[in-house]
């Protein structure tokens, strides 16, 4: 498959690009809301600070 799609990254450089930015910063939503979580959720971490 990606082979294949190496053709239309050099024309149409938005069909991966844009898919790749709403991946990466889905993931990194999904991080920092973890963190959150984490912090307001672990009590450990409110005994050592």
């Amino acid at each position: 498959m990606l082979a294949s799609a190496r053709d239309y990254i050099e024309s149409a450089w938005w069909v991966v690009t844009l898919p790749g930015l709403t991946i990466l910063l889905s993931v990194l939503a999904i991080n920092l809301m973890g963190d959150g979580l984490r912090d307001a959720l672990d009590p450990k971490l409110k005994r050592a600070a």
